[in-house]
């Protein structure tokens, strides 16, 4: 591929004080403008490299670089970069209510452009083309926190967007929300990517998947990448899928031929960190 390295992980370890390594070893690429799926059972470390995608956390070991700088505390602290950084690359989180807390949807949104010194006018006009791209008309000025999960979640969205970020990256952002929510948010997605933005989404929901990236991550148990190749080929491996948990097999009566189905793990729409 021809297109920019936007960041690079090289032996990229991290354990949380006091725990197990959260994740182990992790070297990879990603690259301006792919659709890239962290796949893994709950645990495996997704949400973890998330966070560290995004400078919430630094390695324990190895090194990551982003847009072509050493992504450290030290490098965010500085000025010039911490700022681009910010601005190139939007966090959602798996849980909604977690990032907001302004008074109303309209300050929720704004806060970002405000942050960044962009002019009153400017920060206005970013406002309404997010509330008339995510249709949050008659949401502009309700409380985030008295919102259902999916307006939440529209907010929340709305509130990265308005930055406008290169780079997305989306924690289980399918789960919990009802099945026309999540038609408008893959819909919302594909024009996003469509646009040029690069994205990398962790989930584990397999049906999902095609509609979601071209290329896939694997995690497994042990915290480490298991695999890392086109969706197609990740769906088509039966054996990798049923190691990370993210599908059983059942034996048919007839034969000793297995059949898989996705898993139907414990929790999978809980709220854990790793």
């Amino acid at each position: 591929m021809d297109s920019e390295v936007i960041f690079r992980l090289v032996g990229v370890s991290f354990a949380y004080p006091g725990q197990t390594p959260a994740l182990s070893g992790i070297d990879m690429e990603l690259r301006s403008g792919e659709r890239v799926a962290l796949l893994g059972s709950n645990g495996s470390g997704k949400s973890t490299l998330l966070k560290l995608l995004d400078g919430l956390a630094c390695p324990t070991q190895g090194t990551i670089d982003a847009f072509g700088t050493p992504l450290t505390e030290k490098s965010l602290q500085d000025e010039q970069f911490g700022r681009g950084f910010r601005r190139r690359v939007g966090f959602i989180f798996q849980r909604s209510d977690v990032q907001l807390f302004s008074p109303t949807v309209w300050d929720e949104i704004a806060f970002g452009p405000l942050q960044f010194g962009l002019p009153a006018e400017e920060v206005r006009q970013r406002v309404e083309d997010v509330i008339a791209m995510l249709d949050l008309h008659l949401l502009r000025d309700r409380v985030p926190f008295q919102l259902s999960g999916g307006e939440q979640k529209k907010v929340a969205i709305g509130s990265v967007l308005a930055v406008s970020p290169d780079v997305l990256l989306l924690d289980e952002p399918t789960a919990s929300l009802d099945p026309r929510t999540q038609r408008w948010f893959l819909g919302l997605l594909n024009s996003l990517q469509a646009a040029g933005k690069t994205t990398v989404v962790a989930t584990h929901d397999l049906d999902l998947l095609p509609a979601l990236a071209d290329r896939a991550l694997v995690l497994g148990s042990d915290h480490t990448i298991q695999a890392d190749a086109p969706v197609s080929v990740i769906l088509s491996d039966h054996k990798l899928l049923h190691n990370a948990n993210l599908a059983h097999h059942h034996l048919t009566s007839k034969d000793d031929g297995a059949v898989l189905e996705p898993a139907q793990l414990h929790g999978a729409h809980g709220h854990s960190q790793v």
